[in-house]
């Protein structure tokens, strides 16, 4: 499975969020959070680091917003998902497992697995998600708490820092596959 298809749930969510009302769409992103869970487990697929966190994070805020009713506005909704999101970058690579990891052996022959260079490719690339996921927090805590910035800047920021991260991702690794091949006798 892709990353992309793992951030599924937070597309579900803004979608939901703006045709509905945020609860929407926290509701709807624990049903494709826990559709993505399950349908690991029925492939006999190990359950991933960002489709488990995903399902927490949406899990704890629909539960959150049912028992507290908080005034979500956009912005805030965004920045309490977006701060979910970023933590589970974090805590990937703070427990040494950054979550690209999972994805890039599924892509990756399994003797490049134990190669130091896979390990930190995958950390770098990891800490670029995390670097794009604090943009994302940034930008919803500009939107929500600095009046002058209109939201719709916030989303053109978000944007623009998860393309980067999406083109990162798809590009670093042929570089270092490039730097590896051209090094290797």
């Amino acid at each position: 499975m892709s990353i992309l298809l793992s951030l599924s749930p937070f597309v579900a969510f803004f979608v939901l969020m703006r045709l509905g009302s945020p609860l929407a769409g926290l509701v709807g992103a624990v049903v494709v959070s826990l559709l993505l869970c399950l349908r690991m487990i029925r492939r006999g697929e190990a359950l991933k680091i960002l489709e488990i966190g995903s399902l927490v994070v949406f899990g704890a805020l629909t539960a959150y917003t049912l028992l507290a009713a908080p005034a979500w506005t956009v912005a805030t909704v965004r920045l309490a998902v977006d701060t979910g999101l970023l933590a589970i970058a974090v805590a990937s690579l703070a427990i040494g497992r950054p979550f690209t990891l999972q994805y890039a052996r599924e892509r990756v022959p399994e003797p490049v697995w134990a190669l130091p260079v896979f390990y930190t490719t995958n950390r770098l690339i990891t800490t670029v998600w995390a670097g794009a996921f604090a943009v994302l927090v940034a930008a919803d805590a500009a939107a929500e708490y600095v009046e002058a910035i209109p939201i719709w800047m916030d989303v053109a920021v978000s944007v623009v820092a998860f393309a980067a991260a999406v083109w990162f991702s798809r590009r670093y690794p042929a570089v270092v596959q490039r730097r590896f091949a051209s090094a290797a006798p």
